[in-house]
């Protein structure tokens, strides 16, 4: 996931930090390996950390032969990033530390179209933070629906939650105090797996969201696509059908209309596979159980899934994709007719394009969110405005005081 360019977030640095943090002191050479760098680049990385006071030199390693290798472990493991993911209807809420392992997780109920709902979300976001045991917040890490203009400014709009123009980042940086960093949720989720995922080895991957909507974070040449408003990899509103169902967005025939959760139930409750007031779960049930009907839903909607994805993957060459979100829990039904219709729609030469399914939990959305916090102190570009400045300031000020 090597980045070569210093105008890009560098997330290799955050990476380094994230490694050392998870299995402990390591050489410059292991590092170059697992992090599929150069060592002229991690000599360079680690130096740059070393003079930041983020990194310290260990005792050397054993040698078989040859000059023993120096290794190198965190100068500090203080300083926490909080997660959050905002729905329609709840707040999920994640602490991790700077290895990305979650210390805690927790789940609260939230109307997003409520006429107070920031102050409602600011009521559970200072909750969840005085929950914690007294570590230092480095800065808050928020992911949403929608698109979002920057990761500093925060101004969202939504369709799934309603809001147009909502200044997000703001409101929370004034109730909290902390540095605030927002993002589409499924780029936050792109940001996690570069860090912590299959991503780690791959420059150029795409991650795709399946369950109450549809979204994709792309990321090309080491960095997160955004576009010109922060809208890129909405792919949930590629118009797929002149006279289909009309979207939330607004408009006729989305992709998100024919395959997201709302969609496959109103399907299965007009073909009579649940009742009026079954649900998701209801369905997979039935799924699980046989019924015919109910497992045609969800090869339909494979099937669109792939031929979708087989355009998306032509678009952008990546060298992975990686399938994540709720619907997961479901793919069993979905992959008999995705793996024939994504294949078969690819060029010949991009037919064994690896696509990984990976398991789900609610929590995995705020874990990405708190990803933005930990790729932020080394934001050369200054993507995130002052954010990555403070949050960077947060992250030596643990050393200095240790």
């Amino acid at each position: 996931m090597a980045i070569h360019s210093s105008n890009r977030t560098d997330v290799n640095r955050s990476a380094i930090l994230a490694r050392l943090g998870a299995d402990g002191p390591a050489s410059r050479a292991e590092l170059a390996r697992v992090l599929t760098l150069s060592p002229a680049l991690i000599t360079q990385l680690v130096k740059e950390l070393l003079a930041d006071g983020l990194l310290v030199e260990l005792d050397q390693a054993p040698s078989n032969g040859g000059r023993p290798a120096r290794m190198l472990g965190l100068a500090t493991s203080a300083g926490h990033a909080i997660g959050v993911k905002v729905v329609a209807d709840h707040v999920a809420f994640v602490e991790v530390g700077v290895d990305g392992r979650v210390v805690r997780s927790a789940s609260e109920p939230f109307d997003a179209t409520s006429s107070i709902f920031i102050a409602e979300l600011v009521e559970r976001i200072r909750g969840f933070i005085a929950a914690g045991d007294g570590t230092t917040v480095l800065g808050l890490g928020v992911g949403v629906p929608g698109s979002v203009d920057g990761l500093g400014n925060g101004v969202v709009d939504s369709a799934q939650l309603g809001w147009s123009g909502v200044e997000l980042g703001d409101a929370l940086r004034r109730a909290t105090g902390l540095p605030v960093v927002v993002e589409n949720n499924v780029n936050a989720l792109a940001v996690a797996e570069r860090l912590f995922g299959l991503g780690r080895s791959h420059d150029n991957f795409l991650v795709v969201t399946i369950g109450t909507g549809v979204g994709a974070g792309v990321v090309l040449d080491g960095t997160v696509l955004r576009g010109a408003s922060g809208g890129a990899g909405e792919i949930g509103h590629f118009p797929v059908a002149d006279d289909g169902p009309r979207c939330g967005c607004g408009n006729d025939g989305c992709l998100e209309a024919h395959i997201g959760e709302g969609a496959l139930v109103r399907d299965a409750r007009r073909r009579g596979v649940i009742g009026p007031e079954g649900g998701i779960d209801d369905l997979l049930d039935a799924a699980d159980a046989g019924e015919p009907d109910a497992t045609a839903i969800y090869g339909e909607a494979g099937r669109l899934l792939g031929r979708t994805l087989a355009g998306i993957v032509h678009t952008v060459d990546p060298a992975l994709v990686v399938v994540l979100g709720e619907g997961t829990n479901g793919w069993r039904h979905w992959s008999p007719g995705f793996e024939p219709a994504f294949r078969s729609h690819l060029l010949r030469h991009r037919r064994s394009l690896p696509v990984e399914i990976e398991t789900w939990q609610d929590e995995s959305w705020a874990q990405g969110a708190a990803a933005l916090v930990l790729a932020m102190p080394f934001d050369a570009a200054g993507a995130a405005g002052d954010q990555g400045r403070l949050i960077r300031e947060r992250l030596v000020g643990q050393v200095v005081r240790r």
